[in-house]
């Protein structure tokens, strides 16, 4: 026990200051998605059923859900307003989108409104980030937000599917007359089993690995990385041939391939690790599934298509390179997204705020790449070579 007037007592003291923290009423507008034949939406019927339960507005744009199979009815049944002006659904302080904001939704955008979106750099344009700047906006990039872990869950959540989803598509073009090999790909007793090649032992690699093992199909798996080699051999139940990416061993892989993911990751641009001279040695019908196009793609021979043309042959290989695979699966694709946003828009609702829920949460302010018109994020600016100012200059 201190004595009275003792050195400890009369030293000055920290002051502990409570931190209080206000509900507020968001006003929340999905718009509906225009570009790149994006199907997906970043709020199911259920989340904006909660969302409404705590108090919130949320404004629909008309047809927004459609492409995900939820309707206006779904949505409006749950407590949702919906419009059919794109600048009613603008008037939000915060709004949801899946792509990227693009110049004409910028002039849409209420001054120092709060948007949440993909950022996707390598088609950004900077007169839009500069205009985002102009108009005080706050910019959250969903593929820079991080969880308790220091992951990046949607950007996972969205691999997971590609991964998925590249060795099912690939299924189907095995099976395509004229351009496939007529080829079942599972495991068949007496048959032996389809031969895949997945180059990036990433979370892409890791599900695309998972779902081929599961269909009985024979993987091998190349990566620069042998830590993330030996993770995926560790959780992975099945027998998985594994190597560093060495071109003799690709190639004497490639040519006895029926399919091969393109899954490696790049900072700016995947490394190419295909050549063509490498595909004309692959068989007539094999397939190629470029997931790491829209980072430029691991082949010479690979190139952007569509949900609409998907394909392309050359060589005699059925060539995959549609940039936003879980599109394809857009249902399943926003249930995921859903279940990310919705924690972190009640977070903002119940704290009152964007600054009171990145000032406690880490994960939320890695987000932010421009802060009330103020570049934060140091790739962001080196990309566009612009300045910067760190965004937890703001959150002392």
């Amino acid at each position: 026990m201190l004595r009275p007037f003792s050195k400890d007592i009369l030293l000055p003291q920290e002051e502990r200051l409570a931190i209080q923290f206000r509900k507020s009423e968001l006003r929340i507008g999905i718009p509906k998605e225009r570009r790149l034949q994006e199907k997906r939406i970043c709020l199911t019927p259920d989340a904006v059923g909660t969302l409404v339960a705590h108090g919130h507005k949320i404004v629909i744009e008309s047809g927004a859900g459609e492409g995900a199979n939820f309707t206006d009815h779904d949505y409006s049944e749950v407590g949702a307003i919906i419009t059919y002006s794109p600048e009613e659904v603008y008037k939000s302080n915060i709004i949801l989108k899946v792509e990227p904001v693009d110049k004409e939704e910028v002039g849409l955008l209420e001054p120092e409104s709060i948007v949440f979106s993909a950022l996707q750099m390598k088609t950004f344009k900077k007169e839009v980030l500069k205009e985002l700047m102009n108009k005080k906006i706050t910019g959250i990039a969903w593929e820079f937000l991080k969880d308790e872990q220091g992951k990046t869950p949607i950007v996972r959540s969205q691999s997971e599917i590609a991964g998925t989803a590249s060795i099912l598509i690939a299924s189907e073009l095995l099976t395509k007359s004229l351009i496939g090999k007529n080829l079942l790909l599972g495991n068949i007793s007496g048959v032996p089993p389809a031969q895949i090649v997945v180059i990036g032992a990433g979370t892409v690699g890791e599900y695309a690995v998972r779902t081929a093992l599961g269909l009985g199909a024979a993987v091998k798996v190349f990566d620069n990385s042998v830590s993330r080699l030996r993770r995926l051999k560790s959780i992975v139940e099945g027998n998985v041939y594994t190597s560093t990416i060495q071109p003799g061993i690709i190639l004497d892989a490639l040519e006895r391939a029926d399919v091969v993911i393109g899954a490696l990751k790049g900072d700016i641009r995947t490394p190419v690790i295909i050549t063509e001279p490498m595909i004309t040695r692959m068989q007539n019908g094999s397939v190629l599934i470029d997931v790491s196009i829209d980072r430029g793609g691991i082949s010479e021979t690979s190139e952007v298509t569509s949900h609409d043309n998907p394909v392309v042959l050359k060589h005699g290989v059925v060539h995959y390179g549609v940039p936003n695979i879980p599109a394809r699966y857009a249902r399943t694709a926003s249930y995921s997204l859903s279940n990310i946003f919705l924690p972190y828009l009640l977070k903002i609702g119940e704290k009152g705020g964007i600054d009171d829920a990145a000032f406690v949460d880490k994960g939320l302010r890695q987000g932010i790449y421009v802060y009330k018109g103020i570049l934060t994020n140091k790739t962001v600016a080196d990309w566009f070579d612009l300045g910067y100012k760190d965004i937890n200059l703001f959150f002392i």
